[in-house]
């Protein structure tokens, strides 16, 4: 076990030669508690809801800019960077945007313009204030048998959704860096249809600069292996890579949505703790290993004492996947990330 020093410092602080250390945010953490552990540790921040396009254009003559200008402000005010998550993707994602008035299908033309406006809105109205973009998420099928996912922007508009997402983007703010962003990317059969997306997209010239990986692991994935060779992939075509919703289950990976079956709850072992303990020792030793292609690390909520794995994909269970605890505290977990010769 890594020894535990007196903590002056933050995970910011032990990993500037490396990356940016960043947290999803909503407002609700910006005063109190978690904003003092926020302002600690870390010095970037993700919306995790309010710029997904159905929170903050739920109506095509409406944005609701409240709670994501309180995470811009927040962060303008302490001088941390913002990531912005995310432009276009097929979920939370409002219904007049695929209807007209009628309340049939939209053309592929009236969707493009949609999208241009929605992307022209938001990026603009914080140009200078995010650095990267979220731009297309989670464009790639679950099904290997299949490329892109079947989604209301694929039926409508094929492939062009993405390239124009990103064209769009640049087009709002040319310094913005601009991401693919998708989970499940070290499955070998997955990371290689990623990849084939990216290469087409270079090969195009499309305004693509750098690959999220989510990174909702467990206990029995990534293999060093596996992430080791998806970061090496993306950056021979000139990608940079960032980790961009990380959290490590102590369950293995599920996909649907389910209930909770009798006797199941979230218990945290001594045997799952050390198994957690290993796993994140082993991520950190990988991303440390590709500095200046990984340029941030980016954890999916702030502690144990809430995470969207509490409600997903079984409702109930506890997950347990962050360094910090139910109190706020830091994990033995953590102590093992930052115990490196910097």
């Amino acid at each position: 076990m890594a020894q535990k020093p007196t903590l002056n410092k933050g995970l910011k602080d032990y990993y500037k030669k490396y990356f940016y250390m960043g947290v999803a945010v909503a407002p609700r953490h910006l005063s109190g508690p978690q904003a003092e552990l926020i302002l600690e540790q870390y010095n970037s921040l993700t919306p995790e809801n309010a710029m997904k396009m159905g929170p903050i254009h739920p109506r095509e003559d409406q944005y609701f800019w409240r709670d994501a200008d309180s995470i811009v402000n927040f962060a303008q005010h302490h001088g941390l960077r913002v990531r912005g998550h995310n432009l276009c993707w097929h979920e939370q994602t409002p219904d007049w945007l695929f209807k007209d008035s009628t309340g049939k299908q939209v053309t592929k033309e009236v969707l493009l313009k949609r999208l241009h406006d929605h992307i022209f809105t938001v990026v603009k109205r914080y140009q200078g204030k995010i650095y990267a973009w979220d731009v297309v998420n989670e464009a790639i099928d679950d099904d290997p048998k299949n490329f892109l996912r079947n989604s209301l922007w694929y039926q409508i508009c094929g492939e062009d959704f993405i390239v124009k997402a990103f064209e769009y983007a640049h087009e709002a703010d040319p310094k913005a860096i601009l991401f693919y962003n998708d989970y499940n990317t070290e499955r070998p059969e997955k990371m290689e249809r990623v990849y084939k997306l990216m290469k087409k997209l270079v090969d195009a010239k499309v305004p693509v600069n750098a690959v999220g990986l989510q990174a909702h692991w467990s206990l029995e994935e990534p293999s060093a292996a596996e992430l080791r060779n998806t970061i090496q992939k993306f950056a021979s075509l000139g990608l940079k890579v960032q980790i961009t919703e990380l959290d490590i289950s102590i369950y293995p990976w599920e996909k649907e949505r389910r209930a909770l079956r009798p006797g199941e709850k979230g218990e945290y072992t001594p045997e799952l703790e050390k198994r957690q303990i290993a796993k994140y020792k082993e991520v950190f030793e990988v991303l440390r290993q590709f500095k200046g292609t990984v340029t941030g690390v980016t954890f999916w909520n702030i502690s144990d004492q809430y995470t969207w794995l509490d409600e997903y994909p079984v409702r109930g269970r506890k997950n347990f996947p962050l360094l910090f605890d139910t109190n706020l505290k830091p994990k033995n977990a953590y102590y093992e990330v930052i115990n490196f010769k910097k």
